[in-house]
């Protein structure tokens, strides 16, 4: 057993998996018949909405492991647990959009060079069908993360937002080649659709790309925290200071705290701890108390204490004069 008690570094979401399972089945399901009528129509909006939808089973079948991976406990050997894992998949769905839209940019420009012809009728029956489908989806989906935040959730939201504008595009695509005659909308409107997807993915790539890196949160203004971690009384220097993501809504905090020898470290600690906590909710916090007397800090501890001897800090009075070095 091992005691993680500022923070679980697991997740239990009940409603996410039921909407997940659900949208799984369903895609599943349509993806087969979308393919056959991609197919029998040889429309590219209709053949690319499939792809899409083919992806859409890949990525919520990522999604489906790292939501039974998350409600793991940590152990010895994964101590953070194994949220990551919902970055992972959400960074390769997210991917997975962006390769799709890139291959639709492609057959678009191709078919654009050399048209051919569709079965219109057939492909508007598919893309009607298609339609509903993606509309359920989209709410199951967004009711969901309503719910519950989850960054897996939230990319297969995009997928299936993209599909619920690819059956809108195939459906207009339908009824202008109709109407027209022109085989060039096929094409042309599975670009638009493409560029959509492509937006939807990099926004997720994006944003599971910084949670990988261990990127500051956007929530949190770092240079803000540092300040308010100075204005506790005792604290003299703040670096090694760190905010990161280890999963969506779990963040986890360490600094090195530069501290008055005269001031009880555990008091400074309980002091950050409890700020920290009321202004940001942040729980995950490893504060290490220091003096450079003491604590080998080279050039940095160095010019700390001459900063400190010029100064001439004497007791309670001179704690604010020593401020963040940059």
């Amino acid at each position: 057993m091992y005691d993680f008690h500022h923070l679980p570094h697991m997740k239990v979401q009940t409603t996410s998996k039921k909407a997940l399972w659900t949208t799984l089945l369903l895609t599943t399901f349509f993806t087969i018949v979308e393919i056959v009528g991609g197919i029998f129509s040889n429309s590219l909006a209709l053949l690319s909405d499939s792809a899409h939808m083919a992806s859409d089973v890949i990525a919520l079948g990522l999604s489906m492991i790292a939501i039974y991976l998350a409600s793991r406990p940590p152990n010895k050997k994964f101590t953070f647990g194994y949220l990551r894992f919902e970055i992972i998949a959400s960074f390769l769905n997210g991917l997975a959009l962006v390769i799709i839209a890139i291959w639709i940019f492609i057959e678009g420009i191709r078919r654009f060079i050399h048209p051919e012809t569709i079965q219109f009728s057939f492909m508007l029956t598919i893309a009607t069908i298609g339609f509903i489908v993606n509309l359920v989806l989209t709410i199951v989906l967004s009711r969901s993360m309503k719910e519950e935040e989850n960054l897996n959730v939230k990319s297969a939201l995009w997928h299936f937002i993209g599909d619920l504008l690819s059956s809108i595009g195939v459906i207009i695509s339908a009824i202008l080649i109709y109407f027209t005659g022109l085989y060039i909308f096929d094409p042309l409107i599975s670009m638009v659709i493409g560029g959509i997807i492509f937006i939807g993915g990099a926004k997720i790539v994006r944003e599971s790309y910084f949670i990988l890196m261990d990127a500051v949160p956007h929530e949190f203004d770092i240079e803000r925290i540092r300040a308010d971690i100075l204005s506790i009384e005792g604290v003299e220097d703040v670096h090694e200071l760190h905010i990161w993501s280890i999963s969506t809504d779990h963040y986890s905090l360490t600094a090195h705290v530069l501290i008055h020898e005269h001031i009880q470290p555990f008091c400074i600690i309980l002091a950050i701890n409890e700020m920290l906590k009321e202004r940001y909710n942040l729980s995950h916090v490893t504060v290490q108390v220091e003096h450079p007397s003491i604590h080998q800090h080279g050039e940095y501890g160095k010019k700390f204490l001459e900063r400190k001897k010029k100064i001439g800090i004497s007791g309670k009075e001179g704690y604010k004069n020593v401020t963040h070095m940059e």
